[in-house]
């Protein structure tokens, strides 16, 4: 995930050590594909035209044509003089993407299995890249519990709880993300009302990250409220960051052996993850 530095570009991220230099797109469709994907590496939203020919492992003539022909139909937009973004062509065919996402029935059914399971509270988060990368909470098994009960005002879940910085759940998702969407929410600040857990050390953060990678769940000590605990696994669509589903409970209730409850979380995480590849499946 995280990018070597290079010493020939800022715009344009190096090989990852363990990558071997990829030969060039030979196909015209390849090629354009790689113009696309080359937004996805680079850092920022618009780029020049040698960085995207960079990116993709091509020659800026190609690149150009490539872009241009991309610009008539939306899936580019030109900003200013030789610098492009991702248009809306791109943004429709992502959205297209994600509508196939498994139902909020077959969803609620496993939270509701992982709250039975486990007595802690069960929600799913959705990563949402509008207006900057954050999480919302579409669905949510709390059982006879009291909202109020939580600790949360309505101001504090807007601010707190959409947070990538926050809590197992944000920092999940945050660690699947590319690296030029985590340098932008570790530039952000840390929301005021976060418990008094919350990773406000950007190398911490940035080290709790790979070892959320490395061991496939977080678990969260009191960062989004006071006397709360939590653990999240990431729902993935093959190898792309959809979300998380978050377990919560009280911290005096949180066992000191953790692992049947990242256990069935994990278990919850995947089964959605499976739902979200299996477009047959999710229908069912």
């Amino acid at each position: 995930m995280t990018l070597t530095s290079t010493t020939t570009s800022d715009a344009v991220p190096a090989q990852r050590q363990d990558e071997s230099p990829s030969k060039p797109p030979s196909s015209l469709a390849a090629r354009a594909f790689a113009v696309q994907a080359a937004f996805t590496q680079l850092p920022g939203e618009v780029h020049s035209l040698c960085a995207i020919a960079g990116a993709a492992g091509l020659d800026d003539a190609t690149t150009h044509r490539i872009l241009k022909t991309g610009v008539t139909d939306g899936t580019f937009e030109q900003v200013g003089r030789g610098r492009y973004r991702l248009g809306t062509a791109t943004a429709r065919a992502g959205v297209q993407a994600m509508a196939h996402s498994p139902s909020a029935a077959s969803t609620h059914t496993i939270l509701e299995h992982l709250h039975a399971t486990t007595g802690g509270l069960a929600l799913l988060y959705v990563l949402s890249p509008f207006g900057g990368a954050k999480r919302l909470c579409t669905d949510y098994v709390i059982g006879d519990l009291d909202p109020a009960e939580v600790g949360m005002s309505a101001a504090d879940v807007v601010s707190v709880s959409r947070s990538l910085r926050t809590g197992a759940s944000g920092r999940v998702i945050l660690a699947h993300l590319p690296q030029s969407i985590q340098d932008l929410v570790l530039a952000e600040e840390v929301p005021p009302t976060a418990g008094p857990g919350v990773i406000r050390d950007n190398d911490a953060l940035a080290a709790s990250l790979d070892e959320i990678r490395r061991l496939g769940f977080g678990v969260g000590r009191q960062e989004c409220m006071p006397g709360w605990d939590s653990v999240a696994a990431p729902v993935l669509w093959h190898d792309s960051i959809m979300g998380a589903v978050l377990l919560l409970r009280r911290t005096t209730e949180m066992p000191a052996d953790l692992r049947p409850l990242i256990y069935h979380t994990r278990k919850a995480a995947e089964s959605i993850s499976e739902l979200t590849a299996s477009p047959i499946a999710a229908a069912v």
